[in-house]
């Protein structure tokens, strides 16, 4: 059996708690990487335990087995328990034994007419919806299914108490951003394919090689392409390197997976397979070559490298900078108001979440806070006067929108930083550039390609280092 931790403890006197207060249908939610399905079998275990009947609902295959195997660890009864993918259970919705507790997975899924449909044929059953982000992309929230809300640990204190590890974010820019186009709760992978930067599938190995170099690290692509194209590049840098998709063989997937867990991998490249619920304990390097316009989604990317061990610091590349969507993984979020219908919540002028700044020496991304003595916390280098502050206005978490007023201000300020730029190095030589904003500078100035400013300017840190 599993030993729970005292938060985990905790969040299980808060269910008891919500349902002897008369709630039926509970959402619990828990930041990826802290143990939810620990918690779920423990629950299971008491109410086996008890004679009753438990049901266990996920979509996804992978998800399953390693919930069965929790399940049994923690001693639960499971000849009392029906454990299935909703696809498959809710084609049998009529022969299923009647339950007490139903747990659903992934919850932010269960508004899907295959899970009500379910959920709908058990009236009398408790319902606990557990997932780390309480919040979809449609108009319709999760109030619309369920009667309370248990607001797990943040992510900070869980840093600060050593259950998730610390970590370094960098965001690289490879995207033009304003090409990005919504499709089905999601950017289009056609408009991911123009958004993106030619050259992001060389900077992702020289990024890693600079900033992670030995870690075992997973990167998130948009396309069975892309994920081809930087896998690639890795092994043309002599670093093992293979990529998965939907269209892998089950048993090559299965054999890769368990190779990178052996330690015997480097890097594993995928294109949608390693956000829910997979357990991949050794990632110590994420990298996003994907943007993602859902926040369920950047959790589940950043946070894959979050496991802790003793002095590890994780490392996040943030390639298509999607942090100016949602701040930093850390940042506190309003759950309690996210699952409320959009139509219904409280209006707020409040914008949610500290400044973010970032070095234009090492890409770091920091809290302004955490600036001291005007260098940069990760690299040291002094912050340039023109240092951007982010700020993330989180209108409806899913969306972050700019005051059209202040957009404007800031792309006219903009302007003249980098007209000012563009007449500081109009006198100069290549060899008198420092920083990439001057390189750019110098490139726009005398007609050269932006790829011959990151590759002087990358060329002049690496004799520096």
């Amino acid at each position: 059996m599993f030993k729970l931790r005292d938060y985990q403890l905790k969040t299980i006197e808060q269910v008891y708690s919500s349902m002897k207060h008369g709630h039926k249908r509970i959402i619990v939610q828990q930041p990826p990487r802290t143990g939810k399905t620990v918690i779920m079998a423990e629950i299971a275990r008491r109410t086996t335990s008890k004679g009753k009947h438990i049901m266990f609902l996920i979509h996804r295959k992978e998800v399953l087995s390693q919930a069965m195997t929790t399940f049994k660890q923690q001693n639960v009864k499971m000849n009392l328990a029906t454990m299935g993918m909703v696809q498959s259970l809710t084609r049998h919705v009529g022969e299923l034994t009647a339950p007490q507790l139903i747990f659903v997975d992934e919850a932010h899924h269960a508004l899907a007419k295959s899970y009500r449909r379910i959920l709908d044929s058990f009236p009398n059953a408790y319902v606990l919806y557990f997932t780390a982000t309480p919040i979809r992309t449609g108009h319709d929230q999760l109030d619309q299914i369920a009667d309370d809300i248990i607001v797990g640990k943040s992510i900070q204190w869980l840093t600060e108490h050593h259950f998730l590890a610390p970590f370094h974010y960098y965001g690289l820019g490879d995207i033009d951003r304003s090409k990005l186009r919504k499709q089905n709760g999601d950017y289009s992978s056609s408009s991911m394919d123009e958004a993106l930067s030619h050259q992001i599938y060389g900077h992702i190995v020289e990024q890693y090689q600079r900033l992670a170099s030995g870690k075992q690290a997973v990167v998130y692509c948009h396309s069975i392409g892309s994920a081809k194209k930087v896998t690639e590049q890795f092994r043309k840098a002599n670093i093992t390197a293979e990529e998965i998709d939907g269209n892998t063989d089950q048993t090559i997937r299965d054999k890769l997976v368990q190779q990178f867990r052996d330690q015997q991998l480097t890097i594993l490249v995928n294109v949608n397979l390693f956000t829910e619920g997979v357990d991949l304990p050794n990632v110590d390097c994420v990298i996003m070559a994907r943007p993602t316009s859902s926040l369920a989604l950047y959790l589940q990317f950043s946070m894959r490298c979050l496991n802790p061990r003793k002095g590890k610091t994780a490392i996040i590349i943030d390639h298509v900078d999607n942090f100016l969507n949602f701040g930093l993984p850390n940042n506190d979020r309003d759950w309690k108001q996210a699952i409320v219908t959009k139509d219904k919540r409280k209006a707020s002028n409040s914008d949610n979440g500290p400044a973010l700044a970032q070095c234009s020496y090492c890409f770091g991304t920091f809290y302004r806070k955490d600036i001291h003595d005007g260098c940069c916390p990760l690299c040291g280098h002094a912050l340039e006067k023109e240092n951007k502050d982010y700020k993330i206005v989180n209108v409806d978490l899913q969306e972050i929108k700019e005051n059209q007023a202040v957009k404007n201000r800031k792309q006219l300020v903009q302007k003249i930083l980098n007209d000012q730029v563009m007449a500081n190095v109009a006198d100069k030589s290549p060899g008198q550039l420092h920083t990439l904003k001057e390189f750019q500078a110098y490139a726009e100035l005398h007609g050269y390609q932006q790829g011959w400013a990151w590759y002087q300017f990358n060329n002049r840190r690496k004799n520096k280092w």
